[in-house]
């Protein structure tokens, strides 16, 4: 049986400073979930926590779960059965490449099955994990991304992280929460936190046919709250992955100025995206947010830097 794991790391909160939120008057802090841990990082192991706990109550031995060959999913996955001590098995979406994380993966002990692409498309089939539960029987299956109410679920708990860190920064509230959407799980799990106090807005990092919305609304139905609003904003930049100059340039620029390390899937495009709403006038001056950096920073080793 999966042996508990009694960690529950702790993300600083920190103000970002940039001119382009000075000369708007909006005042950002940033949640650094790129620094919990060095490989078990960003949004990845709060979504894992509840998975982990429903495995050692079915008494799995270990996980089994799905990404792609730059999955910060499963590289966190990873990272965590080589550090507690559980096996991990994960399914590839495409065919073999040696990516700097498909090697990591490797090195982690994951057992690895590539699926190709139309066997990644089946995912979503009903019957999908019935051959996997018969060849792993002692594994515990996680949806893509650590999803689902149990992977929010174990993202409600940055919301207190957040509360008990803003009297250092001279905070008495905010207004509300600016993080990058991939699957949603995160976002749905602080609409769940926040319970209609105050909005969350989520920079879509992949196309909205992926079906963010309807996953996080049947997260908020099936966690007993549906109906509780939240907001989508399209900043994928024309598709998942999709990396052009400008955002190279923003990443690079934006890093100089506040010393932050951003990645060009999520973090970097949920920023670039912050931006354009300022830019247009979509906050007060005044307006205070929490900002998410969910991590992923390992990812990044498969793109070029910014010329």
């Amino acid at each position: 049986m999966l042996a508990p794991v009694d960690w529950q790391p702790h993300a600083p909160l920190e103000p970002l400073h940039l001119d382009w939120l000075a000369k708007a008057g909006v005042e950002v802090a940033m949640l650094r979930l790129d620094l919990i841990d060095p490989l078990i990082s960003g949004n990845k192991w709060f979504k894992l926590t509840e998975h982990l706990a429903a495995a050692r109550q079915a008494g799995a031995e270990g996980l089994i779960s799905l990404g792609g060959a730059h999955s910060n999913h499963l590289h966190a996955l990873a990272a965590a059965g080589k550090r507690f001590g559980f096996p991990t098995v994960g399914l590839l979406r495409g065919h073999p490449v040696q990516t700097p994380t498909v090697s990591d993966l490797q090195a982690f002990g994951m057992e690895l099955h590539w699926l190709g692409y139309g066997g990644y498309r089946a995912r979503h089939a009903a019957d999908f994990w019935d051959s996997w539960r018969q060849r792993y029987p002692h594994l515990h299956g996680v949806p893509e991304g650590g999803g689902g109410l149990k992977g929010a679920r174990g993202c409600a708990v940055l919301l207190h992280q957040v509360r008990e860190q803003l009297p250092a920064l001279g905070w008495d509230d905010y207004h509300g929460w600016w993080l990058a959407a991939g699957t949603g799980t995160t976002l749905a799990g602080l609409v769940l936190a926040e319970a209609g106090r105050r909005p969350v807005y989520g920079a879509l990092a992949v196309p909205a046919d992926h079906g963010v919305a309807p996953l996080v609304a049947a997260i908020l139905e099936e966690g007993g709250a549906p109906g509780l609003a939240f907001e989508l904003i399209e900043a994928c930049r024309g598709g998942f992955a999709k990396v052009d100059p400008a955002l190279q340039g923003f990443i690079a620029l934006n890093e100089q100025q506040s010393g932050v390390p951003l990645e060009p899937l999520y973090t970097g495009k949920a920023l670039l995206a912050l931006q354009e709403q300022v830019g247009a006038g979509r906050f007060a001056p005044g307006t205070r947010l929490v900002f998410v950096h969910t991590g992923g920073l390992q990812g990044r080793r498969g793109f070029a830097p910014a010329q």
